[in-house]
């Protein structure tokens, strides 16, 4: 008996500690295989470029929780910021960037690595 509830405490602790982790932090990789790196910064999640052209490179910080994020991502190739917006949903991380109001919007789906 004693043995299953330390089990159970154990597996709340743990599950706990996972419910509270801030989900866009990790390596995302995007549709055309260029890995970024969302980490904690000044109380922001910011993206840098890992691999590929432009490797090192910021894609733009973000601010939020609970898998709901918006800021600034940065379109590298156009030389352009966006009103970003971020979402995760389990392995999937729906980033999107918007101009003139939201009249031009880009999109894309990134995969947890």
């Amino acid at each position: 008996m004693a043995r299953t509830i330390m089990l159970a405490c154990i597996g709340l602790t743990l599950m706990t500690g996972t419910a509270f982790a801030d989900p866009i932090e990790g390596t995302w990789k995007r549709p055309n295989g260029t890995l970024i790196k969302y980490a904690a910064s000044g109380g922001q999640y910011c993206g840098t470029v890992m691999t590929g052209e432009y490797k090192g490179k910021s894609i733009g910080c973000m601010s939020g929780k609970d898998g709901s994020y918006t800021g600034k991502v940065n379109k590298l190739d156009e030389g352009k910021t966006y009103n970003g917006k971020a979402s995760v949903n389990g392995n999937t991380l729906a980033l999107s960037g918007c101009v003139l109001g939201g009249i031009i919007c880009k999109s894309e789906n990134l995969t947890r690595q």
